[in-house]
């Protein structure tokens, strides 16, 4: 427990949220987690009873370049030092909001001085505890092609449905020339409602936004889908994770 938590624990003779620490990688997806951190701190602490929570970042380039070569040794190595510089900060935990890092955090955790909690593992209980049997997946080509999600949802039963190659790419370019740098376009977000109602059409029960910032053009209000918002998930489930008698994964009761 870092100084400032023990004085407030003290004050208020109670337990407060651990601290917790963002791994950022893409600018906006980590924004986009911090302020969805508070918000749902309103809902389940006193008012203005917020976590403390620290941010490291790498260049985003590094990880891009790193990842776009299939090395995966440097994008672990890049998210333990974050985790690393968090904790030196107080952090008690450590999470990255970025998707197409995700299937490197077992490589950060060997090592990290403190646990990570896994997105697309929170992701894919909140899918399952819905009974849902079969989901659309939106992200970047690395995202709907490697096996963070996969895994996880095939575990619980759950199949995928990913969009035709064509789109695939498509998306992928939109996502890295335009919403990782926070740019939102009319074209962009009929892409992606057109892209859910194909899925909607061959049977799925929901999607998976797993783009850190997809929630900038997709929302429970444009889907034809019922949304599962990979960042907004993680930020809850931090949150969850880092208060006292209250579950790690998965929506709120």
């Amino acid at each position: 427990m870092d100084h400032a938590t023990w004085i407030r624990t003290e004050a208020k003779g109670g337990i407060v949220a651990k601290h917790i620490g963002i791994a950022a990688v893409s600018p906006e997806g980590a924004a986009l987690c911090y302020r969805q951190i508070f918000r749902h701190a309103s809902e389940l602490l006193e008012r203005h009873d917020h976590p403390t929570v620290s941010i490291y970042n790498h260049p985003f380039a590094d990880y891009a370049d790193a990842v776009r070569a299939d090395d995966w040794r440097t994008v672990g190595r890049l998210l333990r030092h974050s985790a690393e510089r968090v904790a030196a900060m107080g952090a008690e935990l450590v999470i990255t909001p970025d998707n197409a890092v995700q299937h490197a955090v077992p490589l950060a955790e060997v090592g990290s001085p403190i646990p990570w909690l896994s997105m697309t593992d929170c992701v894919a209980a909140a899918v399952h505890n819905d009974g849902l049997e079969t989901v659309g997946v939106i992200g970047t080509l690395t995202v709907i092609g490697g096996s963070a999600y996969q895994t996880y949802l095939g575990m619980r039963g759950i199949k995928i449905v990913r969009p035709e190659r064509q789109r695939a790419v498509e998306i992928d370019r939109m996502i890295f020339d335009e919403l990782a740098s926070g740019i939102v376009r009319p074209t962009g977000r009929e892409m992606l409602v057109d892209t859910i109602r194909k899925m909607d059409a061959e049977g799925c029960q929901g999607v998976i936004l797993a783009c850190s910032e997809a929630g900038l053009v997709i929302g429970e209000e444009n889907s034809p889908l019922p949304v599962y918002d990979s960042t907004d998930l993680l930020a809850r489930c931090a949150l969850r994770h880092s208060i006292e008698g209250i579950g790690t994964t998965g929506r709120y009761a």
